[in-house]
């Protein structure tokens, strides 16, 4: 993609800002945050930050291409305030691509969800029955079912939502200031680096299929390109514990400290997830390149680096 006008909700978060750095290298970015969830730190010169809601009137939709990733996006977050996450979440996905349709822009890619499917130990693919568990899970599918009318009643228009799987970085990138938002193996790590014990729900035998941001980035900017519509997996394939990622870390960063393990505080805590990929690679050539033993050691890299913060254990 380059020479592109590009907006980016959601634009100074964690997946926003990858983005948005990433093609603000060959691309006009303007990315569009309230900073509830994103700092503009995130962000490098080249990219242009506009201070505002999704439920803004008059947002900088005159572009090319729109990435909605604006969201409250976690379960905790919309079980806060259930009116507020409909808002943010359904009401602000509507209110974005009406602006862009008026504006002329006809290629939209938004975030979605992967939790909606539930614990599911083989890889699953986008067509499978699906329910809301949660408050979140509603909403982002609520996204979803726009989309398809979207894409059915407007002939030029397409939106691909994207249902992430895991997604991580390591608190070296953009993914800190999300703190206990941020991903397990990035928690792990930091907690794991600075001598403590993470904390597990359960046995830590529950898997997730863990991908990197840099996959996640080139998926986005592929299915723009091809101008996807409809809903589509982006993963790995391949899953790992929570055991398991906690060795690896230990492995990496030549620790020994072992987890503390919790009863589970949630209902319909996700177990397990992994995902199908076979659709966005069919149409589109995508499949993930960092598998995760190499995606651990990029989390961890910053600590070797600073080898004071690393604590060994006997």
């Amino acid at each position: 993609m380059q020479n592109a006008r590009i907006l980016i909700t959601g634009g100074t978060g964690f997946i926003g800002s990858n983005l948005a750095n990433k093609l603000a290298e060959h691309n006009e970015v303007i990315a569009v945050d309230n900073g509830y969830l994103g700092t503009v730190d995130n962000l490098t010169e080249s990219v242009t930050y506009v201070e505002a809601n999704v439920l803004d009137k008059d947002l900088p939709t005159d572009v090319d291409i729109v990435y909605h990733l604006a969201a409250l996006s976690s379960r905790q977050m919309v079980e806060k305030n259930p009116q507020q996450g409909a808002r943010v979440n359904i009401e602000g996905f509507v209110n974005v691509v009406e602006q862009a349709m008026a504006a002329g822009c006809e290629t939209i890619v938004y975030a979605s969800t992967s939790s909606a499917y539930g614990s599911r130990t083989t890889p699953t693919a986008e067509d499978v029955n699906i329910a809301a568990a949660t408050g979140y899970d509603a909403s982002m599918l609520g996204r979803e079912r726009y989309g398809e009318y979207y894409n059915d009643f407007y002939d030029k228009l397409t939106l691909a939502g994207m249902r992430f799987f895991s997604v991580y970085q390591g608190y070296g990138g953009t993914e800190g200031h999300k703190g206990t938002y941020a991903n397990t193996v990035s928690q792990f790590a930091d907690d794991i680096a600075n001598g403590n014990p993470p904390v597990l729900w359960g046995d830590g035998t529950q898997t997730r299929d863990f991908t990197h941001i840099d996959d996640i980035v080139r998926g986005l900017e592929l299915a723009a390109d091809h101008e996807l519509a409809g809903v589509y997996n982006l993963g790995t394939g391949n899953t790992y514990s929570f055991n398991e990622t906690i060795d690896l870390i230990n492995d990496v960063l030549g620790t020994d400290i072992e987890p503390t393990y919790e009863a589970v505080p949630l209902e319909n805590y996700v177990f397990d997830t992994c995902a199908d990929t076979t659709k966005i690679r069919e149409e589109t050539g995508w499949e993930a390149q960092i598998d995760f033993e190499e995606g651990v050691e990029r989390v961890c890299r910053p600590y070797i680096l600073d080898t004071t913060q690393v604590t060994t254990t006997n």
